[in-house]
């Protein structure tokens, strides 16, 4: 009888024991689940022409500003070359037509003055008339020169303005020729070769900085309101390990549960999807790794 009742007793403890840690389970229970993802950038060529150095490797780190590839400028050069021979030809025009101009302006001048004289002799009838037409048609053909070369000379200043812009424009893309790296990262994933012909807008590589990770949460309409940008909450990577956390984005608009929340209690017909930054210093964070998100009880 005696065994029969300490039989009971340690039922009854076990149910207390299972209850009591069925509620400590729930109170450890995450307020969001979700996974680890980083800025990703896909840095492509600004240039086309074949691809004379290509320096990425993936899972390498690879510092700002660093130079990555070079496309072949050959051709570009010989362009630029040929337009500034034809810019400097044009500007050694400038000096020549002005000194054509004066020349003919210091002729107009002596005609001038003859033209002033035969008119008080033609007047005083010293001279034929005939003589005096014969110094205006002269005149009027030396006007026309003049003329002739003023509207010249504005055309080669828009020709050298032309050649110009074509050179600068050469330049910059003898400049984008040259790709450098935009961010300080890591390589994940590489798109061509050396040696291959690339174009304009086509990716080469894909680059991410792991140093800081995302994790990105869903929460219930009834968890948003508890969020707010800026708040520390708690991660959790693998269940346990933690870490601190920062939110940073919170979705305007809800959506439907995605599928990576697999649990049948935690999937809701809407959520709202939150955003939380998390350092990664030391590189343990990965793309894609499952994490959980704790808010931290305000005033603590």
């Amino acid at each position: 009888m005696s065994q029969v009742r300490c039989s009971g007793t340690v039922r009854l403890m076990l149910f207390f024991c299972l209850l009591v840690l069925g509620s400590c389970q729930k109170s450890d229970k995450s307020d969001g689940y979700g996974n680890f993802e980083a800025t990703e950038i896909i840095v492509s060529s600004e240039a086309n022409g074949k691809l004379e150095l290509l320096d990425v490797e993936e899972g390498r780190r690879m510092a700002a500003g660093s130079v990555v590839a070079v496309v072949d400028t050959t051709q570009l050069h010989f362009s630029r070359t040929q337009l500034q021979a034809e810019r400097e030809s044009l500007m050694a025009k400038r000096p020549s037509l002005g000194a054509r101009i004066g020349v003919l302006l210091e002729e107009r001048r002596n005609i001038k003055r003859d033209d002033d004289r035969y008119r008080r002799l033609v007047k005083e009838g010293a001279v034929p008339s005939k003589q005096l037409e014969d110094i205006e048609n002269r005149l009027s053909v030396i006007d026309k020169q003049i003329s002739s070369l003023e509207t010249e000379n504005p055309g080669i200043a828009g020709e050298i303005s032309a050649k110009e812009a074509r050179i600068a424009q050469l330049n910059d893309q003898i400049k984008k020729s040259v790709v450098r790296n935009s961010v300080d990262g890591v390589v994940l994933t590489r798109y061509a070769e050396k040696g291959e012909l690339t174009s304009y807008g086509k990716p080469l590589y894909k680059i991410a900085d792991l140093q800081t990770m995302f994790l990105r949460v869903y929460l219930s309409g009834a968890q948003v309101p508890q969020v707010r940008i800026g708040e520390e909450v708690e991660v959790l990577i693998d269940g346990s390990k933690s870490r601190k956390g920062r939110i940073t984005w919170i979705s305007a608009k809800a959506e439907f549960t995605p599928k990576i929340i697999q649990t049948r209690e935690d999937r809701v017909s809407m959520v709202y999807a939150v955003k939380v930054q998390v350092n990664n210093q030391d590189g343990r964070l990965k793309i894609g790794m499952p994490g959980e998100m704790r808010l931290l009880k305000r005033g603590s």
